[in-house]
């Protein structure tokens, strides 16, 4: 079973090739003797009932609400796959840690073509992904993105299934937008439990070269289409869109908006353009989503990495200004940016948590209350930086890495509906979020620092995190 998609959030797309093992192998073939009228493929030559309800269906703990928390997005490699023991570990701990939100998308990221040819499906790599959110007990967020390549102009068929990013990048046809929704309502059928739904990924697809915009007449037509789809499979269904990337830039830059603007850059005037006529002309939403970075768009972090985290509390607040209160999502965030392989491995991991931390905080405190990490899971191997655990391919993977023990605890901490409360004596070398019972305490600066918290003397050392009950 082949298992195509991006391991990168932001620029590199790849083709690989994975093989389900122990485990997933067992439980692909259960998935098939129970799901699939007569067995089959779900390839070009079998159709696959696409309304089928796949498994059993769970009660998650966010299944009626829009704010689901803080979690993570499964990318090409995840814990789905590998040894039996490893996958059983990530799957325990997840579980024993309340059950952390989860985003897996259509296609792509680990999932393969849904619809090969019209009509005729093939759900195998997203009934492992789900089957895994089940079992770990996160509440189960859907992606729709992206397109079969008949929509878009391609060639139907499995075997004819372009992966390269050009294509993956390509938005449907206006003539198919329909089929798209038909085929997010087909999706929902399938999965009954799955109750929130994000409509397509970063605008992919939609510029308008001729005006050198964002087409954001065509992702809102398309939006609607789907937003209907929806909520006629299934009212209680949750959506959101428009999942822009909130760029800024250098304010000198001609795109640079004239009244939106900060230390940490200027928003691009285009990416506003677009939110707003997404936010005036939308069928509905239960939630919205965006997706960003605390540098610019020519990779400079402004003045400093934890200064340049002011931004996501910005764009937090501008955002909820306009859209009447509705729960904020960041689909993706990041701190650090790349090297030109689309790499972020030129930090410690210690200044990774460390700037992430701060900016999980700056989302709060601009109204966020759902963030969900890209996870950059490696294929094999043990060193995987910024990870959440180690690759699942061996017995002995799977363990918890720093990033994961940020992301999960901070999800139990600070669930929607938390209270804040200000913290006394905090200096300008800390950042800090705190309840009636916990204060999350992050030392941005890359050496010792003395502060005090609630009258408590603290000596921190460089980027260190720290917990402090209250």
């Amino acid at each position: 079973m082949a298992r195509h998609g991006w391991n990168s959030g932001v620029a590199r797309w790849r083709l690989t090739a994975l093989l389900g093992v122990g485990v997933a192998a067992l439980a692909l073939v259960v998935t098939l003797l129970n799901t699939l009228p007569g067995g089959g493929s779900g390839t070009e030559g079998t159709s696959r009932d696409g309304d089928k309800v796949h498994g059993t269906p769970t009660a998650t703990p966010d299944a009626t609400r829009p704010d689901v928390g803080w979690g993570f997005t499964h990318t090409q490699f995840s814990a789905d796959e590998g040894s039996a023991t490893a996958v059983r570990r990530v799957e325990r701990r997840l579980a024993q840690d309340g059950g952390v939100p989860q985003i897996q998308h259509l296609m792509g990221w680990g999932a393969d073509n849904p619809e090969p040819v019209k009509g005729r499906y093939d759900f195998e790599a997203m009934d492992l992904r789900v089957d895994f959110m089940r079992a770990s007990g996160g509440t189960p967020v859907v992606t729709l993105c992206c397109a079969p390549d008949w929509m878009k102009g391609g060639e139907a068929g499995v075997d004819n299934t372009d992966w390269s990013q050009s294509a993956l990048e390509t938005a449907p046809e206006r003539e198919h937008y329909q089929d798209f929704a038909d085929l997010a309502a087909t999706v929902a059928k399938r999965y009954p439990d799955v109750r929130h739904f994000i409509v397509w990924n970063e605008f992919k697809g939609f510029w308008n070269d001729a005006e050198a915009r964002w087409d954001h007449e065509g992702y809102t037509e398309l939006y609607n289409l789907v937003y209907k789809a929806l909520k006629k499979v299934n009212p209680d269904i949750m959506v959101g869109g428009p999942y822009l990337v909130m760029d800024s830039l250098d304010p000198r830059s001609a795109d640079a908006s004239a009244t939106f603007r900060g230390p940490w850059g200027a928003m691009d005037q285009r990416t506003l353009d677009a939110f707003e006529y997404w936010n005036k002309h939308k069928a509905g939403a239960e939630f919205v989503v965006v997706d960003g970075s605390s540098y610019t768009q020519d990779d400079e972090l402004m003045p400093d990495e934890f200064a340049a985290t002011d931004k996501f509390t910005a764009v937090g607040d501008w955002v909820r200004a306009r859209t009447g209160g509705l729960p904020l999502w960041w689909a993706e965030y990041y701190v650090e940016p790349a090297d030109g392989d689309d790499e972020r491995e030129g930090w410690s991991e210690t200044r990774r948590v460390a700037v992430q931390a701060a900016g999980m905080i700056a989302m709060v405190k601009g109204g966020a209350t759902s963030g969900f990490y890209w996870n950059p899971e490696k294929e094999k191997g043990t060193d995987c930086p910024g990870c959440l655990w180690t690759p699942t391919h061996g017995r002995s993977g799977g363990e918890r890495l720093p990033m994961y023990d940020l992301v999960s605890r901070f999800g139990k901490e600070f669930p929607p509906g938390t209270a804040y409360e200000e913290v006394s004596g905090a200096g300008a070398d800390v950042r800090v979020l705190a309840t009636d019972k916990v204060v999350l305490v992050v030392n941005t600066r890359d050496r010792s620092v003395s502060t005090r918290i609630d009258g408590r003397k603290l000596e921190m050392q460089a980027y260190e995190v720290e917990w402090l009950e209250r």
